[in-house]
């Protein structure tokens, strides 16, 4: 069982709401974490026959059945059970609580939208951060994280990561999948997350990803959306900020594990990482995860970007700031090199930042933080 940064930020939020919405990727904890930091709460899980049954039938019964405060996992399972929920907590004699956990955003958040507008807050719980395993004392190697992942049933059983998460592409992401879409062709679907996985860290061309997969371009953009919604993979934007230039206006394909991604490569050892063609695209997308599970386990919706212009420059990502952006380089190589700092300092001279002290930061493979010429130099192991 892990300590989970979310912890205390939960603790704070949940008493301004009735309810406390909490989605995320399945296996990501989401049921551990609700049930050792509100132990006090009743809990039912709508992936039980039984009471998936009760909840669609007899809504009443159910929660006479299950009285709150209440954990209700996987309640995207039955969305009409969030209206019968926002009748109970509109009652004038209200005074108790409710948490919500679910796997689906496409299933769950027009749902939540309708019904518990105002009624609730919403938290993302990713898969294990590297402070949440250095929290508890597991320190890996580089190459070792991007291959393991996150996933905390891996680590708590010691497991083999490609095995258990092959499995788990079968169990759940397929199994999910068809939930949402008429999937005729399970081994094309097959397919199309290894063509994904090949394209981690690239711009995305729904054009190129049809002609090798074979079907069409609306089919792809149909399949990229049920990713996202289930939480296996995610778009970076380009900003929109010009400066003058013509920017790239397609987004960046990144997974929310890289240990699923690597899983969808056939890369089935920590060491066949170190001269793979993708390596570099592979710690990319592991440091943009690990900003977002920070920002995320503080309750922060982050505006994640990355700037390209059409000449090739480019700033992996960039984080908005009230009128400035924050820019970020990240290299896989563990050596640091002056000219890592060229394209921040581009992307600077254009918006002409007022901090000087803190004018971005490369992110790196290296051992070595330090500060250089204003600009902060991270070894991978302290961002």
């Amino acid at each position: 069982m892990y300590k989970r940064k979310m912890g205390s930020f939960a603790q704070k939020i949940i008493k301004k709401y009735p309810i406390l919405t909490i989605i995320g990727p399945r296996q990501s904890g989401k049921s551990t974490f609700c049930r050792t930091q509100f132990p006090e709460y009743n809990y039912v899980s709508l992936e039980t026959t039984a009471d998936y049954e009760l909840a669609k039938e007899d809504p009443v019964g159910f929660f006479s059945k299950y009285p709150s405060p209440l954990i209700i996992d996987e309640v995207q399972n039955v969305p009409s059970l969030l209206s019968d929920l926002q009748t109970i907590v509109d009652a004038p004699k209200f005074n108790s609580h409710y948490i919500l956990t679910g796997s689906h955003q496409l299933l769950l958040m027009e749902s939540i939208s309708q019904s518990l507008a105002g009624r609730t807050t919403l938290l993302n719980l990713l898969p294990l951060s590297l402070n949440e395993l250095k929290q508890n004392e597991l320190k890996l190697d580089i190459d070792t994280r991007i291959y393991t992942g996150g996933y905390p049933r891996i680590y708590d059983k010691q497991l083999n990561p490609t095995q258990w998460i092959n499995q788990y592409i079968k169990t759940y992401v397929e199994r999910d999948v068809r939930q949402l879409i008429q999937l005729k062709d399970l081994d094309l679907f097959q397919r199309f997350l290894g063509l994904c996985a090949g394209r981690v860290g690239q711009l995305l061309n729904i054009e190129s990803l049809a002609n090798d997969c074979g079907v069409s371009g609306p089919t792809i953009k149909s399949w990229i959306s049920i990713l996202e919604a289930s939480f296996i993979l995610f778009r970076l934007q380009p900003h929109h900020q010009n400066f003058g230039k013509r920017l790239i206006k397609s987004p960046k394909l990144y997974f929310y594990d890289t240990g699923l991604a690597c899983a969808l490569l056939k890369i089935n050892e920590p060491k066949h990482l170190t001269a793979h063609p993708l390596k570099g695209s592979l710690f990319e997308n592991y440091v943009i995860l690990e900003k977002l599970k920070q920002s995320y386990n503080k309750g922060e919706s982050p505006s994640f970007y990355f700037w390209r212009d059409s000449q090739g420059h480019e700033v992996d990502l960039i984080i908005e700031q009230s009128q400035m952006l924050y820019p970020i380089e990240i290299k896989s190589s563990q050596t640091f090199q002056r000219k890592f700092l060229s394209d921040i300092k581009l992307l600077n001279s254009l918006q002409k930042p007022d901090n000087k002290n803190d004018l971005g930061q490369v992110i790196y493979g290296g051992q070595d933080s330090y500060t250089t010429q204003g600009y902060k130099v991270l070894s991978w192991s302290e961002i």
